[in-house]
């Protein structure tokens, strides 16, 4: 039986995978933020349609990506805090690891002393682990987060095949 080969570096050198992605590093919360588009641009039904073929998928999500990235980053956030909401659990062990890690930080190396107890900071180290590793299996990240990613693909990605360009830039890519 001969095996599939899938040209993965043809798949993400179109969609600029790597410059999107350094373009995203280098920008601040608040310029991300600052380029939000509004809504009714966002949820433009007019400009809804079905892309004929995939060279128009590509050209619609390489233009929609670009352009509205600071929404589908919100959007992807919006998810996020969903996805924890929706598992409570999840959201337990994260908030108890990091208020435990904290708080374990925040003694400085110093034994703790309760009375009956002493436990140094390994010892603490530890328990907390002990305590978190079955609780985060017990709470599902990978299932969590394989919903993330697919929810998020299939809202980032349909947006951007079904959202035409705007009659702007096809004037714009004429000219050129």
């Amino acid at each position: 039986m001969s095996r599939i080969n899938i040209p993965l570096d043809a798949l993400t050198s179109r969609l600029n995978i790597s410059d999107r992605l350094n373009s995203v590093r280098s920008q601040s919360v608040t310029s991300r933020l600052a380029n939000l588009k509004p809504l009714s641009e966002f949820f433009d039904l007019k400009r809804l349609s079905k892309p004929n073929n995939i060279g128009e998928i590509q050209s619609r999500v390489n233009y929609n990506l670009s352009y509205f990235a600071s929404n589908y980053a919100a959007l992807c956030i919006m998810l996020l805090i969903y996805s924890l909401l929706t598992n409570l659990l999840l959201l337990f062990v994260i908030i108890f690891v990091v208020v435990g890690m904290w708080g374990i930080g925040k003694m400085g190396g110093a034994d703790l002393d309760v009375g009956f107890i002493r436990a140094s900071t390994s010892q603490l180290y530890t328990g907390l682990f002990v305590i978190a590793v079955p609780l985060g299996i017990w709470a599902k990240p990978f299932g969590t987060a394989l919903w993330l990613i697919g929810a998020t693909g299939v809202s980032v990605l349909g947006h951007a095949s079904f959202m035409d360009k705007p009659i702007e830039s096809a004037f714009s890519e004429e000219a050129v």
